[in-house]
């Protein structure tokens, strides 16, 4: 029997607000935390308003059951920034915890983008993108998508500590490990290295250390994963910060499929003592987009978590369904790693 997630009979549980701009166009990938003290479920997740650059910012929801959520703030906890690396979009908030403090990954674009959801031959040309000379970093001039980091103790207050992917390397699905591994901080990411050079056909999950957040070397990164079934052929990358169980890390990561362009989910346990060896790995997706608000939105057929937690040993998982709406799908985690323990690595 296939294993398969319980999508919420709720959902969506967060939709496009249409009385506020800034998140009335979309409100998707969500990250979340879970406290274990105060019972809260923190969720940051993507929004975007109908402006012409297709403007996104991250916003704040809570919970006290996980189910039910309550928007906190009348303005996004994290905007661009004007003059920083992260000017254009910020998306896709992952959240872990070490500490005192929490960390957050976004993805930032140093331009607004326009509204690349709108197919080219029927978007307006309203936003075209700044001529830059040759002398220019290369972030600027190759519209540059990088992972940032973020930390907070509070969720309302960040420390922007900056990029911490390659400018060139459109690196994104960057999850860190929520703790140190054999001394070393652990990362899960897809950049779109590809071809001979690196004996991949399509994006894959690389895998890589450091001894600092801020600062990954190439030399210590590796390719964990590729593109391996036929629901995942066009590409792969992780999506939900790791969680830690007896068996290995458990990860939750997508594969998009060639024929109808899908986004599929599937997962991993990967070893405790070293996250670079899959040692199970689904062969077929747990999740995937049969919804309307899942096959029919800014994009069609996604659907896309960004945060995962675990209370009284039931998985929740928060997931972006077609770029538009938040939707949620459950699992005993037992079950899901039991699963996991009767596929192949």
């Amino acid at each position: 029997m296939p294993f398969r997630l319980n999508k919420y009979e709720g959902n969506p549980i967060l939709s496009p607000n249409l009385v506020c701009p800034w998140e009335s166009l979309s409100v998707t990938n969500p990250g979340a935390w879970y406290d274990d003290d105060t019972g809260v479920v923190t969720m940051l997740y993507r929004c975007a308003d109908h402006d012409a650059g297709y403007m996104r910012r991250i916003g704040m929801a809570v919970s006290k059951d996980g189910y039910h959520f309550e928007r906190v703030s009348d303005r996004p906890v994290l905007s661009p920034c004007s003059d920083a690396w992260d000017a254009g979009p910020v998306e896709d908030p992952r959240i872990i915890k070490m500490g005192e403090w929490y960390y957050v990954t976004y993805v930032g674009y140093p331009e607004w983008q326009g509204q690349v959801y709108i197919p080219r031959e029927k978007r307006p040309e309203i936003w075209v993108w700044p001529e830059y000379p040759d002398e220019f970093p290369d972030n600027m001039k190759w519209r540059g998508v990088r992972t940032g980091l973020a930390l907070t103790r509070d969720f309302r207050t960040f420390k922007r500590v900056g990029p911490i992917t390659h400018p060139r390397a459109d690196d994104r699905d960057l999850v860190i490990f929520p703790e140190k591994i054999n001394g070393k901080f652990w990362r899960l990411h897809r950049p779109c290295w590809r071809g001979p050079k690196y004996g991949l056909d399509a994006p894959a999950m690389w895998v890589g250390s450091a001894d600092d957040l801020l600062w990954w070397s190439e030399d210590e990164t590796r390719v964990l994963a590729q593109a391996k079934y036929p629901w995942e052929g066009r590409k792969i990358g992780a999506n939900t910060p790791p969680i830690k169980t007896p068996e290995g890390w458990m990860v939750l990561y997508h594969g998009v499929s060639p024929e109808d362009r899908y986004y599929r989910i599937g997962a991993m346990l990967l070893a405790l003592d070293d996250p670079g060896t899959i040692l199970h790995r689904t062969t077929d997706w747990i999740m995937e987009p049969t919804e309307e608000y899942e096959t029919v939105g800014l994009y069609n057929g996604v659907v896309f978590p960004c945060g995962a937690v675990v209370i009284d040993g039931t998985l929740f998982v928060y997931f972006g369904c077609g770029d538009k709406h938040v939707g949620l799908a459950t699992c005993a985690l037992d079950e899901l790693v039991a699963h996991l323990l009767t596929c192949p690595a």
